[in-house]
């Protein structure tokens, strides 16, 4: 006995169905547009009668009956009225639908544990995936808020977003690769668009502003250049998906996401998997936001929070001034709200989104209310606050780059890439979150700190998140 589920990535209409074929029952399972058939998927694309499954010597076979636009399996294209053996977790496309078989024995499994079992998730395996960057050309620019866009990319030549060749997991993000004022420039960005809906890329940018108190800092470079210049039918290049904030690694049946800001974009990303899939997993959302203006994907954070029963949305306004018709949480996120949110919170994993001092505030009040920090999983976005001081340094330190026979004076608060780029001396970098490995150089002698552990074996230095200890000599 089979299990078939059927998901439609552009509508979101799931449906699911045991198939219960056997030598002493051989009848045909066919699926089609026409009411007829055993599995109707209702979409023009889908033919009247457009394939059949058949049960023979203890095996499942699809057939594609001519259809019109045709079958893929794996993203192999099917030969007409030719007989596939069907496999776990093979993956059957017939118009906008993905299919999914799963065997009898995966029937005691809840439906979360189906989508996000290793071996049947519709993601396919990212050891398989391209090393290269892939070309992206913008198809659409939303207008989320005043000064958040979202650029949604189609591959050029066109893939789709959960093939071999590129997939990701909910909340990975990718590095955009990109031409400014005559230089390369390499920035991070979460992935705010679902894997179940392959057919684009979606990443959501807010416009930096310098913070009012230090107008002198320059604002965020790539972020405005893509508000400003990148426009409808542009191209850049952008990294395989990268990143271990997300759900994939783990199991847990209740959910709290925390987020401020475009810190939203990698949660977002989550929820929309976990309500495309259908899976029986709870989730609370918290997102805090200056204003009802500030509010990132409210409408559909809406629909989500009124369709689906697991989903429960709670937003809460910081600004100093509350609009009138505001019923919402107002002020600051604290212990207190939170305990009302979500009165079971230690029940829960907890994912959380935003600045360093956002996500020092929620690690703080979550040590109050005893949260189990081991459950605690958390993403930065925006400025450390080293980073938006600008002070005198404590100390400095030599960095010498053996092979190019070049060295920088490296203050205490900047890293190693940072003092680098200051001093036009080119190094390879990616995500410059510690995360990608593109920046690991060989270290030859002296000593470097990490604000975290990044698992960076001694003789090597990553030098996005890297600051001298004392003289160090590098490759390079």
């Amino acid at each position: 006995m089979m299990k078939i589920k059927a998901f439609n990535y552009i509508t979101g209409y799931f449906q699911e169905k045991l198939i219960e074929l056997t030598e002493e029952n051989p009848s045909k399972f066919l699926i089609g547009r026409h009411p007829n058939c055993d599995f109707v998927l209702n979409s023009p694309e889908v033919s009247r009668i457009h394939g059949i499954i058949l049960y023979q010597e203890n095996e499942y076979y699809y057939i594609d009956l001519a259809s019109t636009d045709g079958s893929k399996i794996n993203n192999i294209e099917v030969t007409v009225n030719e007989s596939i053996l069907l496999q776990l977790g093979d993956i059957i496309r017939i118009g906008d639908f993905i299919v999914l078989f799963e065997s009898e024995k995966l029937l005691s499994q809840s439906d979360s544990e189906l989508f996000f079992s290793a071996e049947t998730s519709i993601i396919p395996n990212t050891n398989q995936q391209r090393e290269t960057e892939l070309t992206v050309k913008c198809c659409d620019i939303i207008e989320e808020t005043d000064d958040v866009k979202t650029f949604r990319l189609v591959a050029d030549p066109p893939i789709l977003f959960n093939d071999v060749s590129f997939n990701y997991k909910p909340g990975q993000f990718v590095i955009l690769n990109l031409e400014i004022g005559g230089k390369q420039v390499k920035r991070p960005y979460s992935i705010s668009s679902s894997p179940s809906r392959p057919y684009n890329l979606e990443i959501t940018v807010k416009r930096v502003w310098a913070p009012q108190n230090q107008p002198y800092l320059s604002p965020g470079l790539v972020s405005n250049w893509l508000h400003d210049y990148f426009k409808v039918g542009d191209k850049i290049k952008i990294s395989p998906p990268i990143g271990d904030f997300n759900y994939f690694e783990n199991s847990h049946k209740k959910l709290l996401f925390i987020s401020a800001g475009s810190g939203i974009t990698p949660l977002m990303s989550m929820s929309r998997w976990l309500c495309d899939t259908n899976a029986n997993i709870s989730v609370i959302f918290v997102y805090s936001a200056r204003t009802q203006q500030d509010i990132i994907f409210r409408e559909e954070l809406e629909l989500m929070a009124a369709k689906y029963s697991n989903f429960k949305l709670a937003i809460n306004l910081t600004g100093k001034e509350f609009d009138l018709n505001w019923t919402g949480y107002k002020g600051r996120l604290n212990e207190t709200m939170l305990l009302e949110i979500a009165p079971d919170l230690i029940e829960r994993v907890a994912y959380v989104c935003g600045s360093e001092s956002f996500l020092e505030s929620v690690q703080s009040m979550l040590g109050k209310l005893k949260f189990p920090m081991h459950n605690f999983y958390q993403e930065s976005f925006g400025f450390s606050k080293d980073e938006k001081t600008a002070s005198i340094p404590d100390s400095q330190a030599i960095v010498v780059f053996s092979k190019s026979e070049q060295e920088v004076i490296c203050d205490a608060n900047e890293t190693i890439l940072e003092a680098a780029q200051r001093e036009a001396i080119s190094l390879p970098y990616g995500c410059q979150m510690g995360v990608c490995g593109q920046c690991k150089l060989r270290k030859v002698s002296g000593k470097v700190n990490y604000e975290k552990d990044f698992g960076c074996d001694d003789d090597y230095v990553l030098t996005c998140v890297a600051k001298v200890a004392e003289n160090v000599v590098i490759e390079g």
